[in-house]
């Protein structure tokens, strides 16, 4: 399925039914009077978040939904049929923006959490309602409320406990296809990811939600590369993992331009506990390695790791090294 974060959608609550303009009309029966009955409320649009959905793709083939219309109030007193609710399901960690984009009406970061985003209208009043000791017999009636209708934006931020993060062509989506369940494309060469990927790991009965955020390159904050679009979607993991290509000429210089990147978009992405990870040591001898991390590690106030996707003991270590970056 493809990948969308983003969309604008048109939404239409139900309008109210009509009240009734009747009159009881029985035989042997004068002057029945009025009996029109009520019309029914118009359904309203709700957005609920669901946690086994991870893009808002449906919404960019059917962007227009309305919600059912209420019943006509008809005689016998009988009211109108209130219209069914329109149900829209969407990824968890949606947020709701006013047509603008930029006011935001809600956040939907809580597994089956509801927002009613367009109320239906009420039904108009039947002349029945108008009845009284001065008036026994009304024409009067109402007509239904027209139901709200709004034009909005969905955006999702990811929602992970880990994001991996890093240059591109550092291995994240290979570091996520050997750790998980998820199966991203995987290709030696830069922007083989195109969209976050999503994969669950299991260690020691525990579950732990990782996601593949796109490579950031210098100036991802300002659009360049696949730019701002993705650097969202970093907001909403409770830690990072660092990964970088212990083959780079210069590691001290490939882990600044992330973080850098980070700071510019927001300074709070900082604060994330972090965890950095130096890949592919398969393809230097260990002595190397070690002179690599000794002058690597100095003035980095974080944990230090290193690992090669081709050997499943350095997998098992990482995963359970993330199980203290989640709690």
């Amino acid at each position: 399925m493809k990948f969308l974060d983003q969309v604008k959608i048109y939404i239409k609550a139900g309008d109210g039914g009509d009240g009734s303009p009747s009159f009881r009309r029985e035989k042997y029966i004068e002057y029945g009077g009025p009996d029109g009955g009520d019309g029914g409320k118009g359904g309203s649009i709700i957005l609920k978040a669901e946690e086994n959905l991870n893009t808002l793709i449906d919404y960019r083939y059917q962007q227009h939904h309305k919600a059912q219309r209420g019943e006509n109030g008809s005689g016998q007193n009988r009211t109108g049929k209130s219209g069914d609710n329109l149900v829209l399901k969407v990824p968890l960690g949606t947020q709701i923006f006013e047509e603008d984009n930029k006011t935001l009406l809600f956040d939907l970061n809580k597994k089956g959490e509801e927002f009613i985003a367009a109320i239906g209208g009420k039904g108009g009043l039947g002349n029945t309602r108008f009845k009284s000791s001065t008036n026994r017999a009304p024409r009067k009636f109402t007509k239904g409320i027209v139901g709200e209708e709004f034009v909005i934006w969905l955006q999702l931020k990811t929602i992970a406990d880990i994001g991996i993060i890093g240059l591109p062509n550092a291995g994240k989506s290979s570091l996520l296809a050997a750790i998980t369940n998820a199966n991203p494309k995987i290709a030696n060469y830069k922007f083989t990811t195109l969209n976050p990927n999503l994969g669950v790991a299991s260690y020691d009965d525990k579950e732990i939600t990782i996601a593949d955020i796109p490579g950031l390159i210098e100036g991802a904050h300002e659009g360049v590369g696949l730019g701002i679009q993705f650097l969202k979607h970093i907001e909403r993991c409770k830690s990072l993992l660092h990964l970088i290509d212990i083959t780079n000429l210069d590691l001290n210089e490939s882990y600044h331009q992330v973080k850098n990147e980070l700071n510019n978009y927001s300074s709070k992405l900082l604060e994330k506990k972090e965890l950095v990870v130096l890949n592919k040591i398969d393809l230097i001898d260990k002595n190397t390695v070690k002179d690599i991390i000794d002058h690597f590690s100095k003035d980095k106030n974080c944990e230090i790791m290193t690992m090669t996707t081709l050997e499943k003991d350095s997998i098992s270590k990482i995963k359970a090294k993330l199980l203290n970056y989640v709690s």
